[in-house]
């Protein structure tokens, strides 16, 4: 450690700033308005953290501009992110840890994002369980979120737990930061967002999220199971009629929250599978983390198929990883060695079997043969003689396999395709 806690007028330590970096550096992340970079500032480390020790510590730290950028939807659209500097994010940090547990005693067991030991396999596992029971789901898609969140209610809802002015005073600045556009010009939040792409952003949505929504459906339609990951909810109903009452009633909360449920994502779906009826007027198939919930044949053990509604990977996220892969260009590098290949890749299929493949194998089994004729045509532009046989290049890639089967990840857990 860099240096030892002591504290001023306000009660933050150099510890807790020293936890906050590591905690930080851990996730990585690119650079904010002032353009440093991690190495950067790993270069003047001690200087940069005492620095940003002595200014929150004394109440004068002033959060500098988020840099927003845009990244590409799966339906052609933009996602707005808002990045904060390095020191932001540490700053952001200390205040998240010091809060986290407090907040964390008074969430519900519904809220699976953004949370200590809890992630969206959880969530996916509790709607797989949840469809199985109920045969109504709404799938509700809140427009905009943390474009909309309300800056008010998120201070009546801190207000219920947190008694320092200190917290609220930084936690208002960050709020009320402006945001630097791409095209260089400054916006105000002008009472409403947080940057999604903050490091207090997910606390505080949850926080808000809380008590829109968590204790309010528990209080009015405890009947009603929700899951909800940060801003993704769905929710199980008993019959359609419910199905119905709760979705309009969800409505009517979340525009007095200042919130609109997206026209076109928001819908009810059945969940159709052996021994229900059929219901032709409604979607038997919603999207969720990756995954599209739909029927699916099942085989059981002593033969026969049956009908089962369960989760496979999305066609959204099949596209969108093809497109990764397809982006790469690996294929054309041919000056590259196999084990060139294995570092560009082991990372991204240890990152899909391990969240996909932990539902069920089948979910990346179409990414892996993609993956797989993708190093084909590697193996054909290599080596010329293979060029005109795919025969040839994947009994090559067999045997390498066989010699070096902890060379990619898939090949560790014997998935190799031929």
């Amino acid at each position: 450690m860099i240096f030892e806690g002591q504290t001023k007028s306000i009660p933050i330590t150099k510890t807790m700033v020293w936890e906050a970096y590591l905690k930080v550096r851990s996730n990585r992340g690119g650079a904010g308005v002032d353009g440093q970079c991690w190495e950067s500032y790993d270069a003047n480390r001690s200087k940069e953290l005492y620095k940003l020790w002595n200014r929150l510590a004394s109440g004068s730290y002033f959060p500098p501009p988020v840099k927003r950028v845009e990244i590409p939807k799966a339906d052609g659209k933009k996602r707005p992110l808002g990045i904060p500097t390095v020191s932001d994010r540490v700053a952001q940090q200390v205040i998240k840890a010091y809060l986290e547990p407090r907040l964390e005693k008074e969430f519900l067991d519904v809220s699976y994002g953004y949370r200590p030991n809890r992630g969206a396999l959880e969530a996916v596992a509790e709607v797989r369980k949840n469809v199985k029971k109920y045969p109504w789901v709404i799938d509700l898609d809140i427009q905009s979120f943390f474009d909309n969140v309300s800056h008010d209610l998120i201070f009546k809802s801190l207000d219920r737990h947190v008694t320092e002015k200190w917290v609220l005073m930084y936690i208002r600045r960050w709020l009320e930061s402006p945001i630097m556009l791409p095209d260089g010009k400054s916006q105000q939040p002008n009472g409403k967002g947080t940057p999604q792409g903050g490091v207090v952003s997910p606390l505080l949505a949850n926080l808000f999220l809380h008590y829109c929504l968590d204790k309010w459906l528990a209080r009015y339609y405890p009947e009603t199971r929700m899951v909800r990951h940060a801003d993704d909810l769905i929710l199980h109903c008993r019959t359609e009629r419910e199905s119905k009452v709760v979705l309009t009633a969800v409505k009517q909360r979340l525009t007095s929250c200042g919130l609109t449920a997206h026209p076109e994502k928001t819908k009810i779906a059945y969940c159709m599978k052996a021994g229900r009826r059929k219901q032709s007027a409604y979607s038997v198939q919603f999207d969720f983390l990756g995954f599209s919930f739909r029927p699916i044949m099942m085989r059981m053990r002593r033969g026969g198929c049956f009908l089962q509604y369960d989760c496979m990977m999305s066609r959204r996220t099949k596209v969108r990883i093809t497109g990764e892969l397809r982006a790469l260009e690996f294929h054309n590098k041919s000056h590259w060695t196999i084990q060139d290949l294995s570092e560009l890749l082991n990372p991204k299929i240890r990152g899909w079997i391990n969240y996909y493949g932990k539902v069920h194998h089948r979910c990346v089994k179409t990414i892996l043969y993609y993956l797989h004729h993708r190093m084909l045509k590697w193996v054909m532009n290599k080596y010329k003689r293979f060029k005109r046989s795919k025969v040839k290049a994947a009994d090559w890639l067999r045997r390498v396999c066989n010699h070096y089967p902890y060379l990619f990840y898939h090949w560790t857990l014997g998935w190799q395709l031929t």
